[in-house]
């Protein structure tokens, strides 16, 4: 029963090659994902203007992960391993790789805040939950866009 997945094979796409635009694929389904995350919030923010409806402090979560956004895939991985083919920068390996780690948690701790917004201020008091939705789902959007964007291309941007 253990080798019952073994001889399954996915399909390979001829049509398409992956190897040459996946740089693209990625940067767009990225894009996609960031700008869905903020239209989402914007949507909430229209849709409840009042301070009572939803409070303006909780765009504070999307702002620290856009943030983290730009710190993540600012730094390249070849910086972060060591392989960096230009000289040694201002910290070198060891400040690429604070400044990722830092940006990992300033963007986790954007996404566990927009949950804790979501349940503290709109599903426990029965308010309505779509102020709420709309700020985890734009974290959650901003957290795939970051990883798509970072994991899913490859090194040489230029290509």
């Amino acid at each position: 029963m253990a080798g019952i997945l073994d001889n399954l094979r996915m399909p390979e796409c001829e049509c398409i090659d992956w190897g040459e635009r996946r740089n693209t694929v990625a940067s767009i389904v990225a894009g996609v994902f960031f700008f869905t995350g903020w239209w989402v919030m914007i949507d909430a923010a229209v849709t409840y203007p009042s301070q009572a409806e939803m409070n303006h402090a909780f765009h504070t979560c999307g702002v620290f992960a856009t943030l983290a956004f730009f710190m993540i895939n600012a730094v390249s991985t070849s910086q972060v391993r060591g392989d960096a083919m230009y000289g040694e920068d201002c910290f070198g390996q060891t400040g690429a790789r604070l400044w990722v780690f830092v940006g990992f948690l300033m963007m986790f701790g954007s996404l566990i805040s927009a949950i804790w917004i979501l349940f503290a201020a709109y599903v426990v008091p029965e308010k309505s939950v779509y102020p709420g939705l709309a700020v985890f789902f734009q974290n959650t959007l901003i957290f795939f866009s970051t990883l798509i964007y970072r994991f899913g291309r490859t090194e040489d941007l230029w290509a």
